[in-house]
């Protein structure tokens, strides 16, 4: 079995198609369970087995093997060195392992054709190198290292001489050395005599600086070899350590061209044939962290140290390809603020030498430069002709780059030393967006005042300075809604026991960091270059030690995965590092400026012209001026690099976070023990790390009961009106970085594609985002202390109201040791441990929402809003908002108040009886009638609603229904009912929304009535329509003798159907739908099981065939899109597509490959997605329809929540659910159809086929390929429409009702 095991681990999930999870994996400072311990004896002889089969695997790689990837460690050891990190490996000539690796084509009796060519270029210098080497080697009487040169300097001999003496015998080839070794080092003496004479000069000054330091530096190493030729195959870590040593002797030194490097070896390293090209993927990962480490040096002002890192990579001929101009500039920045000229004229040359044109940033480097050390007017001429030469104009400094703290200033400084008269180039001239769908929202003659909100401008200062304030401290600690409850006697011992213990881990966390960074310090004065030191120096050692010990704060007992732990550790010390980065740049005080002004747009006391958000924020920062950018240049880290910071600083917490043993029991030895252990688990079949408390802090926590929750302060709903978005970078919150775009870790393609689009096109999407997050809330308080006294008295499942974890059920007794268990006892106690965990997780949920909202509970706040990559929008904050479910949808409530109206209590009563879900068949005015019929149960509701008949508690949705029986009983017993101002939110859902875009796509007569986009008295339902049909099918098989259609008689319902009905427009398949049916089937008591199979995969054909004869122009477009993208990611391209109002979208689906990150505790394998890399087309082609009718849906809101600003409406929305006052909910009817009929009376589907022919099939050549001429058919034979008249959507009551 443990061979098996083994096997299987090895294998990986997928069989032999994905990696497994190595075995081998030391778990370093974790606590042993008696489990682990009994295994310990199987353990070894599994490792020792891996041991034979990595074995085995070096071997297969170092032979025959046509083509090996390795894909060894890549990132920094994490308090050890026994593995080099990425960016050793980035600044580091050649390969990283012993064993060569093989390249298709290469055998060992033949040389490759790179190192024919390298020998071309490099034998000389070589040579002349190695004599000089051996001369300061025994001028410095090493003699144990000339005995070391032998070998090495045969091989290096004899693979000089391979090409000329391919044909000779070998030993007749080791005589004949010496001849052509004279001969290759008499050419470059004759060339070179005077460069020989400098270059001994500096060998006697190595010499002398060599022992004057230690023996182990470069100098005192064996055989020495130039970084330029990549001839070893094993790079030790002391290498590019070294290298840095050795250049920060003279500053000069650093770019010295003509002198081949010299770089100290171990001794006894085989020359092997050099490394192939880094692959697009490693060279993308590897140019990042090369320059995110680069920012942290600017950021730490230590141009000396970035300076080194660039010129190591510069050197290697391989990594020196990863440097781009960027690169570059970062180093200028730094010495620029340290107005050192000389350095950035050295890197221009630089740049020059490898061919690279320097950018506006580099010219912008060097006017600071010059600015701030008030160079002389001919150094800045020269720079500003050379600036014209390089095609570019001064203005453009002002106009495309990026300035932090007074680099602007600095510039224009030394302009005018030159220019006297020069000025800053006026603001660019708003562009307005020519969208035919927005013509009318975007033009200036029907400009309207922008809504006021209830406060002055003072008030709307003193509520953002309460917001940066909150901002800038990062995180906020709140009161639990738990703090109701007195705390017990031995919940006072326990927070008093565990605030001594927090206090000892902080001293113990704060001495383990500073130790880790020590140790680092050493390394690296032996050479040994730790990647992570420079992260660890961004913040003050007291905020990596509180982000650490926040983990304890927030851990379930159940354990969380060590990834996840580690992004979210590593993801709050980028945070706090943006957050300095600003507040050092003093972006920050000019956006507090700037905001100032702003709430004058928005405030009651004041009124500025007539602008709408973005425009006038623009207009203020134009006006602005000097000063920082409040937009500063891109520093994120890559994914690797947070991953391998975040597995440090766990690490460390888990090394020195301990607990006496004997503190619960005074009785155990009084030892000291881990308080977090390391353990592994599987899920999916994958082999996951976890950190899970120890019992006895578990024990303790759940004793202490502390009242106090601490969040992020982007978790938290802002206090004053959101920063309006105006770029792909900028918008939301004052200092939190938030990013326009949602996407996973590591894709760049959306936000690449947002960058290149034209500003213009994105204002729509933009304002829409605003024009939501301008929303003020506030809480309905009578329903949130309802909520929170069932809360804290043991909860209401029925009502969606957790229950504690003291209400689990509790496990059976398990006598003997748990291999006496039997199979049902095991299964008990795994459901037991299951509940718990699903328990303690919705639990935490619920308190985390009703915390939030007790907080806020007397304020008024707002939900800044961001997009997924369809451009569906989604509140930022992650807990507490208004895509929650029923109990957080119950609490909120417009600030905003407004009257009723005529119509307005009809509309509250009409929307109490959709939230019961008992007149969904029925007309508008029968289920209004019904709210006036139950009138007494409506107000015994909200009059006593946990001692009344609680008729709220049986509706679907019972929380907003209670809400609004509250609102309907305050509305009808006032005075006038008209005039009752109402906070309260109504909604208007779209009826099967997606079937509804499909049946407008394709004018389907037969679809549009089904999902009401025709008129009709009653409303239609789609799902009880397919059941119908469905049952017709049935009959008719029934009647033929199919056995199945038979025993499925009385069985087929509305509710059977419904799920694949609905999901049947988001790319469901068969299978699915399959599943879907049978737990349903499984549902019905009186369906006999052994038909569950056959039952299922004949109702989802049924179901599938029904959709297609009713929705037939549906299907057809449905096939369309999938078959385009099938045949688009054949091609080995993503699907991209533009949404009618400009939203650029591409899909992020793609084959990921898993990189193997070696940690300290254990190794993580994490995917890093490529926009090199293959689309995954099985994705990519089933996610196209589903996401594109997203994509039209969304556009659809974002059109409704414009127009409904245009005429002063309040609005929001989740999704195709719809809200606003009760007052408009007629007008934003009318609205919300007014822009369906637009948005599908624009050309989509030919829109969509031509954008893809223009993008997928323009030849590059004057043939074109096969795929081509295939998809060009494809996408040009656009689905045929149908009958339907959009314009009857206008009379359609039901439409969205």
């Amino acid at each position: 079995m443990a061979l098996l095991r083994l096997r299987a681990a090895l294998r990986g999930p997928g069989g032999l198609r994905g990696p497994g999870v190595p075995w081998s994996v030391l778990r370093s400072y974790s606590s042993a369970s008696t489990k682990e311990k009994a295994n310990r004896n199987s353990t070894c002889e599994r490792t020792e087995l891996l041991e034979v089969l990595k074995a085995r695997a070096k071997q297969l790689q170092s032979s025959d093997a046509p083509e090996v990837t390795v894909n060894k460690v890549e990132l920094a050891p994490l308090g050890n060195d026994k593995h080099q990190n990425p960016l050793q490996k980035a600044m580091a000539s050649g390969p990283t392992q012993e064993q060569p690796v093989p390249r298709a084509g290469w055998c060992p009796d033949r040389p490759h054709s790179w190192v024919e060519m390298l020998h071309k270029e490099t034998c000389i210098q070589q040579l002349k190198l190695e004599r000089k080497l051996s001369m300061a080697a025994s001028q410095l009487d090493l003699g144990s290292q000339a005995k070391a040169e032998a070998k090495p300097k045969a091989k290096i001999k004899a693979k000089a001489e391979a090409k000329a003496k391919a044909k000779t015998e070998a030993k007749a080839k080791a005589k004949a050395e010496a001849k052509p070794k004279a001969k290759a080092e008499a050419k470059p003496k004759a060339k070179a005599t005077a460069k020989a004479k400098a270059e001994a000069k500096a060998t006697a000054k190595a010499k002398a600086e060599a022992k004057a330091e230690a023996q182990i530096k470069a100098k005192g190493k064996p055989k020495a070899k130039p970084m330029k030729s990549l001839k070893t195959s094993k790079v030790p870590k002391v290498k590019a350590a070294t290298a840095w040593s050795q250049s920060s002797t003279s500053p000069h030194s650093l770019y010295s061209h003509s002198k081949p490097r010299v770089v100290a070896v171990k001794e006894g390293v085989k020359l092997e044939r050099p490394r192939r090209a880094l692959k697009d993927k490693d060279s993308s990962q590897h140019k990042e962290t090369i320059q995110s480490t680069l920012e942290c040096f600017l950021f730490l002002q230590q141009p000396e140290q970035a300076e080194r890192i660039l010129m190591l990579c510069h050197r290697s001929p391989v990594k020196q390809k990863l440097l781009d101009v960027s690169a570059y500039n970062i180093v200028m920045r730094c010495w620029a603020r340290k107005g050192c000229l000389q350095h950035i004229d050295q890197l221009f040359s630089v740049l020059e030498s490898v061919g690279l044109r320097p950018s506006l940033d580099s010219y912008a480097a060097a006017l600071q430069c010059m600015g701030r050390n008030q160079s002389s007017p001919e150094a800045i001429w020269r720079y500003l002709e050379q600036l014209k030469s390089d095609g570019f104009h001064v203005d453009e400094l002002f106009q495309k780059c990026l300035f932090e703290e007074d680099e602007k200033e600095k510039i224009l400084r030394a302009i005018r030393t030159v220019l006297p008269d020069y000025q800053l180039p006026p603001p660019p001239k708003p562009q307005t967006c020519k969208s035919a769908l927005l013509q009318d929202f975007y033009s200036k003659e029907k400009v309207v005042s922008y809504p006021k909100l209830d406060f002055s401008v003072e008030e709307l200062q003193e509520r953002f300075q309460q917001q940066l304030e909150m901002e800038l401290n990062n995180t906020i600690t709140i009161e639990s809604v738990e703090a109701a409850k007195p705390p017990t006697p031995q919940a006072v011992k326990a927070r008093e026991l565990l605030g001594t213990l927090r206090s000892q881990w902080h001293d113990a966390v704060l001495q383990a960091l500073q130790k880790s960074k020590h140790s680092m310090v050493k390394a690296r004065a032996l050479s040994k270059y730790n990647m992570l030191y420079p992260y660890l120096c961004l913040l003050p050692d007291e905020e990596y030690v509180g982000i650490m010990l926040q983990v304890l704060n927030t851990l379930s007992p159940q354990g969380e995965s060590l990834a996840v732990l580690a992004r979210e550790l590593s993801n709050k010390v980028y945070s706090r590092y943006v957050t300095h980065r600003k507040l050092r740049s003093h972006q920050l005080e000019k956006l507090q400026g700037v905001y100032e002004d702003y709430i004058h747009l928005l405030a009651k006391d004041s009124q500025p012209d007539q602008y709408l958000p973005r425009e006038y924020w623009e207009k203020l920062v134009a006006e602005a001026g000097l000063g920082s950018s409040l937009t500063l240049k891109d520093c994120s880290w890559p994914y690797a690099v947070l991953m391998r910071l975040g597995m440090h600083m766990l690490e460390l917490l888990v090394k020195a976070v301990t607990v006496p043993r004997n503190l619960l029991n005074p009785r155990l030895e009084s030892k000291s023990i881990p308080v977090l252990y390391h353990i592994y688990s599987y899920q999916n079949m994958w082999q996951v790390g976890l950190i899970k408390p120890h019992p006895i802090f578990s024990q303790i926590v759940t004793d202490a009961a502390e009242t106090t929750l601490t969040f992020h302060s982007s978790a938290m709903p802002m206090l004053c009106p959101p920063v309006p978005w105006t770029s792909p970078h900028f918008g939301a919150f004052v200092v939190n970085d938030t990013k326009l775009m949602r996407f996973v870790d590591g894709d760049v393609q959306h936000q690449l594609l947002l960058e290149q689009c034209p500003p213009v096109n994105l204002h729509p999407v933009l304002d829409a985002l605003t024009q939501l997050g301008n929303c003020a809330w506030k809480i309905n308080q009578p329903v949130l202390d309802i909520i929170i006294s069932i809360f804290n008295d043991k909860g209401n499942e029925q009502l969606d109201i957790p229950p504690p974890l003291s209400e689990a059920p509790k496990p059976p007794t398990a006598p003997g040791h748990s291999s006496t268990w039997s199979k049902s006892l095991k299964r008990e106690l795994l459901l037991c441990k299951k509940k718990a965990a699903e328990m303690h997780s919705l639990r935490m949920d619920a308190l985390y929402k009703l915390s939030i909202a007790n907080y806020v509970r007397d304020k008024v706040f707002w939900f800044p809003h961001n997009m997924d990559f369809r451009g569906r929008t989604y509140p930022c904050p992650p807990y507490f908002n208004h895509l929650g479910n029923d109990v957080t949808r119950a609490i909120l409530l417009f600030a905003e108040g407004r009257p009723l109206g005529p119509r307005g209590l009809d509309w509250l009563k009409i929307h109490l009886i959709n939230l019961t879900g008992l007149k969904k068949k029925n007309a508008l005015q029968e289920r209004l009638e019904y709210a006036n019929e139950i009138m007494e149960e409506i107000l015994d509701s909200a009059d006593h609603p946990i001692t009344g008949r609680k008729w709220w508690m049986n509706t679907d949705e019972p929380w907003q229904a209670l809400a609004c029986c509250m609102e309907i009983a305050k509305a009808s017993r006032s005075p006038d009912p008209a005039a009752y101002i109402s906070h309260f939110p109504v909604h208007q859902d779209g009826s099967c929304n997606g079937l509804q875009h499909y049946a407008a796509l394709g004018r389907d007569l037969i679809g549009a009535l089904s999902v009401n986009l025709m008129p009709c008295s009653v409303p239609q339902d789609v799902y009880s329509a397919v059941a119908q049909q469905v049952e017709e099918f049935r009959k008719k098989d029934a009647e033929r003798g199919v056995k199945i259609a038979q025993v499925l008689q009385g069985f087929i319902s509305r509710k059977v159907v419904k799920q694949t009905v609905m999901t049947v427009v988001y790319g469901v398949t068969r299978y699915g739908g399959r599943l879907q049916i049978e737990k349903r089937l499984k549902e019905i008591d009186d369906f006999p099981e052994e038909y569950l199979w056959e039952a299922s995969h004949y109702l989802v054909r049924q179901v599938f065939n029904s959709i297609k004869e009713m929705f037939s122009a549906t299907r057809d477009i449905q096939h369309w899109l999938t078959e385009s993208a099938k045949l688009i990611s054949q091609s080995g391209r993503t699907v991209e597509w533009v949404t009618p109002l400009g939203l650029p979208i591409v899909q992020p689906y793609y084959r990921f490959k898993s990189t193997v990150l070696n940690c300290g505790m254990q190794n993580l394998s994490v995917r890093t997605p490529s926009s090199s890399q293959k689309p995954d087309t099985v994705k990519q082609k089933n996610a196209f329809p589903p996401n594109f009718i997203h994509s039209l849906d969304s556009t659809h809101m974002m059109l409704t929540a414009l127009h409904c600003f245009r005429q002063g409406l309040t609005f929001v929305s989740v999704h195709d659910c719809y809200w606003t006052h009760a007052l408009t909910v007629d007008i934003m009817n009318q609205i919300c159809r007014q822009q369906f009929v637009a948005l599908h009376s624009e050309k989509i589907l030919q829109d969509l086929s031509e954008f893809m022919l223009e993008k997928y099939c323009s030849p590059n050549t004057e043939t074109i390929a096969a795929w081509q001429k295939k998809l060009m058919e494809q996408l040009s034979n656009v689905p045929r429409t149908g009958e339907f008249n959009l314009k009857q959507v206008m009379d359609s009551t039901y439409f969205f009702s």
